[in-house]
């Protein structure tokens, strides 16, 4: 139990192979989930040394778009603030796009023909924490009636404490889009109805898009970066995008490269594989080995 009255629910990925329906109307009632122990050991190091050769590549400047800047919370220079398509950047997230307690935990939510959509990472840097201002990453397309969640997995390489951590208002997933953006109109960072969420490095937290959460600037905050990918339902995107229909089966056939990928490492060669079989219009005819693993957002828009 917390302040705001909410008995936490979490799961553990070294105990599960998926979250349990408890743990589904948890996430589907208040907006997100804490899972546990999803990162641990070999691939945690790995991901973690992966993500610090594109933090200093950011750091040294000079990178291309990709590579984003903010104004330091302390010194007011420009730092390092988010690194976009990270699973092209870097082998290890490649395999972690493969994650099979991840992926059966989005089959569970989604249905089978979910298809994984944004990869990046948000950094906060040591004494430099850039505020993040309560807000919904979007709104749900207009007149869609599925209430299948869009929701990101935030994967943690690095403890986050009360001076760095998610600060999320639980049920404001189910709030009017007028009394969310009322809500962000608050002046401050304000967390009377909210709760944080610290976590430890390889935890993370399923968040639907349309909770509202943030994070303070957090004077004296340490490293904290944090992978974040987003699946939507295929039925969803396809019928009401925002991308056209032929960035479905390119991110399909990407996901099946990095179930395969993930199998290759010795700790994918432990566990059982997720079996990526999407139905009806969005079923896959055949696995074909994919150009790229970075497809822009940009050049799949629809109009």
């Amino acid at each position: 139990m917390n302040n705001s009255g909410l008995k936490l629910i979490e799961a553990d990925a070294a105990l599960q192979t998926v979250i349990t329906e408890e743990q589904k109307q948890f996430f589907l009632d208040n907006g997100f989930l804490v899972i546990k122990n999803v990162l641990k050991g070999e691939e945690l190091e790995i991901v973690q040394a992966g993500m610090q050769q594109e933090l200093e590549k950011g750091m040294a400047g000079g990178q291309n778009k990709d590579y984003q800047y903010g104004k330091g919370g302390k010194s007011g220079e420009s730092v390092l603030k988010r690194i976009e398509y990270v699973v092209e950047k870097q082998p290890a997230l490649r395999a972690l796009m493969g994650h099979p307690f991840i992926l059966r935990s989005v089959e569970k939510l989604q249905g089978k023909s979910f298809i994984p959509t944004w990869d990046s990472m948000v950094v906060k840097m040591p004494n430099e924490g850039i505020i993040v201002p309560w807000h919904r990453d979007a709104e749900m397309p207009a007149g869609c009636e599925d209430k299948r969640p869009i929701f990101n997995v935030d994967f943690y390489l690095d403890p986050a404490d009360l001076k760095s951590c998610l600060w999320v208002i639980p049920g404001s997933n189910k709030w009017t889009v007028q009394d969310s953006y009322d809500r962000c109109k608050r002046e401050g960072f304000d967390t009377s109805d909210a709760i944080p969420v610290p976590l430890e490095a390889g935890d993370a937290i399923l968040h639907d898009i349309t909770v509202l959460h943030g994070s303070p600037a957090g004077d004296g905050n340490a490293l904290r970066r944090t992978v974040y990918f987003e699946f939507r339902p295929g039925e969803i995107e396809a019928e009401f995008g925002p991308h056209t229909l032929e960035y479905l089966p390119l991110k399909q056939q990407m996901l099946l490269e990095c179930i395969e990928l993930r199998k290759q490492t010795s700790y994918g060669l432990a566990e059982e594989a997720f079996q990526y079989e999407p139905e009806g219009a969005l079923a896959i005819q055949k696995a074909v080995k994919p150009d790229s693993f970075r497809y822009p957002h940009e050049d799949f828009w629809r109009e």
